[in-house]
């Protein structure tokens, strides 16, 4: 249990003390927000997460997104925190480590494995519903050819993908408010109707939204704007991170959380009738409102802002599996071939072992993997709060970084809603993520734990 309370040795890999294995700052802010905008990737979650909760809330979907936005606030403000104070492309692995230790640090970087290798395929296999008025395809046929574009993608330059990127997110911003303006603008109900608090029920009737459902919501809630902590894996490649990773961590949570949950307020208000918007064909609902030109458009927009999440995602899971190896968190061979970097500066290894599994996860049940993530999601985020409530204890207090107002109001109350939130889960999916989390323990304690010298070394590089 020392373990768990002492701080992750600063001590530095020795591929790193030799020079290698470091990325370079080659993006600006810009450039940053570009990135992380792109893994929100807001149109994508709106057309492809988005009506899995209007099946499930209805008329409350709208008032969900908006309290999960409301907690996304103070997840933001710990990352910013702990992101200037902690530059690392291990992300949430690297600061947990460093200020809560190397087994809670472990342990976050398991649930960000699960949440990085599970949402790109997600996303990817709602390509072909938006590609249907063009040509037809299997649905995880079509996320598996995503993915694999997007690891070819994500082989490239990173200021080649920050312009990729800002173009197809252009696109997609395009279609989120083509969605609203037609939403409105074809409104059947009032504003009230958002707290109206209703869902289409099995018989045909109309069944009452409980506040119990809204809390079990709010992980696929927090799901949805979830990329915001992109900018936390980039601090390594982010020109001035002690001032950049903030803003864009903050810029990107307001900028998306406007894209996704204005659409959603409009569909909201304009669905014809219930059962239309429990049902959750926002395609549909688009052609209905114009015509099927214009909804092929948005569909096309929405398939293309898919493309440029897996792209966006695939290039931060890397990032998050290179690191893992510069630290030392596998056997030494292991190490050596996912440390290794390509001509482009990417780490190629690293972005084929999160792309062709993720290929491989679109033939898998999609509730099931929706409902991993939203718990792999809160408990990550539960994690980071504890960090963040502990990241001005001894020399942190003193070191530069961004700082949080209203500390430690803000993460302690965050630490007490998302385990409630969690308790609120289904059984299967806290069992999923529990057993895989068990699993990642024991490598802990039978491999990690007794070469603590030599291995998951948590080092900081220097800016």
């Amino acid at each position: 249990m020392t373990d768990t309370l002492r701080p992750a040795d600063n001590a530095v890999p020795e591929a790193l003390e030799h020079g290698h294995a470091k990325l370079n700052r080659s993006i600006g802010v810009v450039g940053g927000t570009l990135l992380t905008l792109s893994c929100v990737t807001p149109a994508s979650t709106l057309f492809v997460v988005v009506p899995d909760l209007f099946g499930s809330l209805g008329t409350a979907t709208a008032l969900t997104i908006a309290i999960g936005s409301l907690l996304c606030i103070a997840v933001a403000f710990c990352y910013s925190e702990l992101g200037t104070l902690i530059p690392s492309a291990g992300g949430e692995y690297a600061m947990v480590s460093t200020l809560a230790g190397r087994l809670a640090g472990w342990l976050v970087f398991v649930l960000s494995l699960l949440v990085v290798m599970i949402v790109p395929p997600v996303i990817a296999m709602g390509t072909a519903d938006y590609l249907a008025p063009v040509i037809h395809l299997d649905p995880s046929v079509a996320g598996a050819c995503v993915m694999l574009l997007a690891t070819l993608a994500g082989l490239l330059d990173l200021r080649a993908n920050a312009w990729i990127t800002g173009i197809f997110l252009v696109l997609e911003v395009i279609a989120a408010a083509i969605v609203a303006l037609l939403g409105f603008t074809h409104a059947e109900r009032g504003p009230g109707s958002l707290l109206s608090m209703q869902v289409a029920g099995a018989n045909g009737g109309t069944d009452t939204v409980t506040a119990m459902l809204v809390v079990s919501g709010l992980a696929i809630a927090l799901f949805v704007t979830q990329g915001f902590s992109t900018a936390v894996y980039l601090s390594e490649e982010l020109e001035n991170p002690r001032r950049n990773v903030a803003r864009t961590v903050l810029a990107t949570l307001a900028i998306s959380t406007v894209i996704i949950l204005v659409p959603v307020a409009a569909i909201t208000m304009g669905a014809s009738d219930l059962t239309a918007l429990t049902g959750g064909d926002i395609s549909t609902m688009v052609t209905a409102w114009s015509s099927s030109a214009v909804g092929t458009f948005v569909s096309l927009c929405v398939a293309l802002a898919i493309v440029n999440a897996g792209i966006v995602m695939v290039i931060q899971n890397s990032r998050v599996l290179f690191a893992s190896a510069r630290d030392k968190a596998w056997p030494a061979p292991v190490n050596t071939v996912f440390s290794q970097l390509g001509r482009f500066g990417s780490p190629w290894v690293a972005t084929l072992a999160v792309g062709i599994p993720g290929a491989a996860l679109c033939f898998v049940n999609l509730d099931t993997l929706y409902g991993v993530t939203g718990v792999s999601v809160t408990g990550m985020y539960l994690l980071v709060a504890v960090a963040a409530l502990l990241s001005r204890r001894h020399h942190h207090k003193h070191t530069p970084a961004w700082r949080m107002p209203l500390w430690p109001a803000v993460p302690v109350l965050l630490i007490a809603v998302l385990a409630y939130i969690l308790t609120q889960q289904e059984t299967e999916y806290l069992l999923w993520t529990g057993g895989i989390t068990a699993a990642a323990t024991l490598y802990w304690a039978l491999y990690l734990r007794p070469r603590r010298d030599t291995r998951w070394l948590v080092s900081i590089p220097e800016e």
